[in-house]
């Protein structure tokens, strides 16, 4: 609605980490989607079959593209989703500790969790601790977005790394361009650009 309304006023904007393009506002994004079917098919290619996965905040586009991703991964694994593997998260770290203890409350847990965000997973792996839990010996954990949180617990977070910095210079590009023509009279149709993601293993799996 937010986005909607700016190009209705003709105001500009440039959208980052969106989940989607936007039709009428420039973005700087990763491809959501495959970045966490990459970190789902590591995951699968350590030994793990009962893969947890915990969903970020259900009204921002990139948890559906995660999700997704997640989903293809095990299908193209002939890998079963089971009832139970999935919960809802927030992108909070409360909401990734509800999650777990859902996940682990199960008669069968899971073996690896794959969060949507390092929040979350630095949440799994402190109800993990709590429990009495080796992490990565009796619990893989994984997260998404690099952040400080993924480096600054133990074990260290094996995770998706978005291009933060690099990601907030080329918007501020885009826009300063985009600003810099409007003034000159000249109409600019939006562009979309896709970084590359990195997949940062560390300790947190095995």
């Amino acid at each position: 609605a937010l986005t909607d309304r700016l190009a209705e006023e003709g105001s500009r904007a440039v959208l980052i980490g969106t989940g989607q393009a936007h039709p009428k506002h420039s973005s700087v994004m990763i491809d959501e989607f495959q970045a966490a079917y990459d970190m789902t098919q590591h995951i699968i290619g350590l030994g793990h079959d009962r893969i947890g996965f915990i969903i970020g905040n259900p009204h921002q586009t990139a948890s559906g593209q995660r999700l997704q991703g997640y989903l293809d991964a095990m299908t193209a694994s002939d890998l079963e989703v089971e009832d139970g593997m999935v919960m809802q998260g927030q992108f909070t770290w409360r909401s990734g500790y509800d999650a777990a203890v859902r996940l682990l409350d199960q008669p069968d847990p899971p073996t690896a969790i794959f969060a949507s965000n390092d929040d979350m997973a630095a949440a799994v792996v402190s109800l993990a601790h709590r429990r009495g839990l080796d992490v990565p010996a009796d619990l893989s954990v994984c997260g998404f977005d690099d952040t400080a949180f993924a480096s600054s617990i133990w074990p260290e977070l094996t995770t998706i790394r978005q291009p933060i910095a690099e990601m907030a210079r080329r918007a501020v590009d885009l826009l300063a361009s985009e600003v810099r023509g409007g003034r000159a009279g000249k109409s600019s149709k939006p562009t979309h650009v896709t970084l590359d993601y990195t997949l940062v293993r560390r300790q947190s799996d095995a």
